[in-house]
């Protein structure tokens, strides 16, 4: 700024403008001792002077900052930021971001936020990983809707960027051509028109950008199931095959028998963490290489010993939280945290209650603990923590006290099923919770009651896996079921059978390779 000589350097004061006091005085300290500490209340202040003051290592290091915060709820706003402030690589990053958890955001109020260029970029790229294109027309109406006297007149506009063609017919021939707000604009009815025609005369029409295909969604997994009384096997099903047929893959090398473990990817390895066998409880961990088939020993193992625990991973650390202490059904409230790169555990903020049997599930860059046991009390409770923020604090209970039930996210909404309530038995039921409203609902009861039971989203659905269940004669049966639940219709079908039996596995989703 002063080699610039935008300001006279001999002058002995120099009055600075848009810049917050605390921040210019850690941009100073830093000039001096090369240290300068960045958090969430200060990001922006701190990346705005080093701007104004041209500091580029500092706002390199911001933005550094910035990437690891992209959380569906804020993703949109720190673009918007990034964009404002010149910082052309983090634009890119969170442009990256919103195309690739597009359908998370649309379920957030970030999404009411984007402008209308703003839509029209996202609309017309190639790389919107979206279930399908009706999707894109819902959230397009939900766009417009959120300030309809407004927006109203960009509908034609971005409708332009829909691909019609790609919508089932009966789609576009019950929900968009019967739409009130289409119907009443000529462009629009044009552009319905135009799609039916599309789908008639196919000969060149893949050619044609309101034609051509979007990217592949990423959660098009495989799925992989360990252990959970099956000794040390572990099976995989790709859930989008025309055939779905499981297959064993390489067991671990530990038989984590009767308590099962859980499991959590991490940059496409799968991670076993705690469980028990007839070597006792076990405070190894185990990474799984889908590449070469193998499961490797070089993860320090966890500091606790816990079992019927719940593992979760989210920005590059690993969490294992909660779970018994030993067989006299001493439940904690401990949480571990691993560090990848150092290759150690440490602790962080314990849990409201000490849980066990309980489920843990990441949504919008929080990690959520639900239900469980305490003491041999089932629990409705659910807690959860911004490791960023480091303290928990409790949400909306469930309406169903469950223990050793499943739990997965899916289009931004949090889905438990399964479990046993305590008293009267096994449960069949499901419900998803609402984060916006903070608000719990129910959908369909599975097929059967399950305990114990793995929940995995994946392919827009998803599957119920194995569990406890009663016998015409009352006695406790493994399941090898999995079923299916389409939100769409809200029901759920038998999807296949695994190969053996399993109670209280780990399931994990992987890509493909």
């Amino acid at each position: 700024m002063f080699t610039s000589e935008k300001v006279d350097f001999r002058q002995e004061e120099v009055e600075m403008f848009e810049i917050e006091g605390a921040a210019l005085d850690a941009l100073i300290n830093y000039c001096y001792s090369g240290k300068i500490q960045i958090s969430d209340v200060n990001i922006r202040s701190i990346l705005h002077a080093a701007c104004l003051l041209q500091l580029d290592e500092i706002k390199e290091a911001c933005c550094e900052f910035l990437k690891k915060q992209l959380r569906p709820s804020n993703c949109v706003e720190i673009r918007e930021f990034a964009d404002s402030h010149s910082c052309r690589e983090l634009v890119r990053c969170a442009d990256e971001f919103i195309l690739k958890n597009f359908q998370d955001i649309v379920c957030t109020e970030e999404f009411h936020q984007l402008t209308v260029n703003h839509m029209v970029q996202l609309l017309s790229n190639d790389e919107l990983v979206v279930p399908s294109e009706e999707k894109v027309f819902t959230a397009v109406l939900q766009w417009v809707e959120f300030d309809l006297s407004s927006r109203k007149q960009f509908l034609p506009k971005l409708l332009e960027h829909v691909r019609f063609p790609l919508c089932q017919p009966e789609f576009l021939v019950n929900s968009v051509s019967t739409n009130a707000l289409l119907m009443e604009d000529a462009t629009c009815r044009t552009l319905v028109d135009r799609a039916k025609n599309d789908l008639i005369l196919r000969s060149s029409a893949f050619e044609c950008p309101r034609i051509r295909g979007r990217r592949i969604r990423e959660d098009a997994g495989v799925i992989y199931v360990v252990g959970g009384k099956a000794e040390s096997s572990v099976e995989r099903l790709d859930s989008d095959g025309a055939n779905p047929a499981w297959q064993y893959v390489a067991p671990l090398n530990q038989g984590r028998i009767v308590t099962g473990c859980s499991v959590a990817v991490v940059d496409k390895f799968i991670y076993a963490v705690g469980g028990d066998g007839c070597l006792g409880i076990f405070n190894s961990i185990e990474r799984y290489n889908p590449a070469t088939d193998e499961w490797m020993s070089d993860v320090a193992p966890c500091p606790t010993r816990p079992f019927f625990l719940g593992v979760a991973a989210l920005d590059d650390h690993l969490y294992a939280i909660g779970g018994f202490k030993d067989h006299r059904d001493r439940n904690h409230c401990i949480v571990d945290r691993y560090d990848f790169r150092r290759n150690e555990w440490t602790f962080m903020a314990p849990m409201g209650l000490c849980r066990s049997l309980h489920s843990v599930s990441v949504l919008d860059g929080c990690l959520y603990a639900v239900g469980g046991c305490e003491n041999a009390i089932a629990l409705n409770s659910v807690e959860r923590i911004d490791p960023r923020v480091g303290i928990w604090e409790e949400v909306c209970p469930m309406s169903t006290r469950r223990w050793g039930h499943g739990s997965a996210v899916l289009h931004g909404e949090l889905y438990v099923a399964g479990g046993h309530n305590g008293n009267s038995g096994e449960l069949g039921s499901a419900e998803k919770y609402d984060l916006r409203a903070n608000k719990w609902t129910s959908v369909a009861d599975m097929s059967c009651s399950r305990v114990g039971l793995g929940l995995a989203a994946v392919n827009e659905k998803l599957y119920a896996i194995g569990g406890l269940n009663r016998s015409v004669d009352r006695s406790l049966v493994d399941h090898a079921s999995v079923e299916v639940f389409d939100p769409k219709t809200n029901q759920w079908k038998h999807h296949s059978n695994m190969n053996c039996r399993r109670t209280n596995p780990g399931v994990a989703i992987l890509q493909k390779l």
